[in-house]
């Protein structure tokens, strides 16, 4: 009887030896599970809009009715201007533009240049994925990529109704984020819908 209960109470010992040693190995896994959180970009909200390629712009010189026209920005960054050429615009606010135009045509062409310019048109979004229409679509502002969703003809069956991926450039780099339906869309952005896992 005292064999058997000796033989009890080591059971016992080596089973809390056991489970501290099991917990021991499954907290540092516990750090590598992914989150369904949503990300965000670290982009300020109100941050100036800056022209790239696609993107539309008015120039208006004031004076001088033949230089003011729409411009589009070429795969290069840069709109081909009357007397100036190539002006590089890429990555500009449209005042920072204006300064670069009114800068080439003072470099003399026109003395004291008033120049303008704004957004005519925004480069387009593309959406890709489970829609029913993949592709490129005008953007407008202040689409969400429930938006997005809409222009593109909706879900297709099999769609993840939830979530979606955005691609966006920052600078030099693309960034991708899952972002839920109300996520604020930019200019350029490519948004990719998930087929659901059943």
């Amino acid at each position: 009887m005292r064999a058997n209960t000796k033989t009890i109470q080591s059971r016992g010992i080596i089973m809390r030896w056991l489970s501290l040693f099991a917990l021991t190995l499954l907290v540092p896994l516990a750090g590598c599970s992914t989150t369904t959180r949503t990300a965000s970009y670290f982009v300020e909200p109100n941050q100036p809009y800056v022209l790239d390629t696609g993107d539309a712009v008015r120039v208006t010189v004031y004076g001088d009715q033949e230089l003011s026209n729409t411009y589009r920005v070429a795969d290069n960054g840069a709109i081909a201007f009357p007397l100036v050429g190539q002006v590089q615009v890429r990555g500009q606010t449209t005042s920072a533009a204006a300064s670069r135009l009114a800068g080439a045509l003072a470099n003399g062409y026109l003395r004291n240049p008033n120049v303008a310019v704004e957004v005519a048109e925004y480069r387009p979004f593309f959406i890709q994925g489970a829609v029913r229409t993949s592709g490129q679509f005008p953007y407008r502002p202040y689409m969400t990529v429930r938006d997005a969703i809409s222009t593109a003809g909706g879900y297709i069956e099999t769609a993840d109704r939830n979530q979606a991926e955005v691609y966006r450039r920052q600078g030099d780099e693309m960034i991708r984020t899952r972002v839920d339906l109300d996520f604020a869309l930019y200019p350029g952005d490519t948004i990719v819908v998930s087929e659901r896992w059943f």
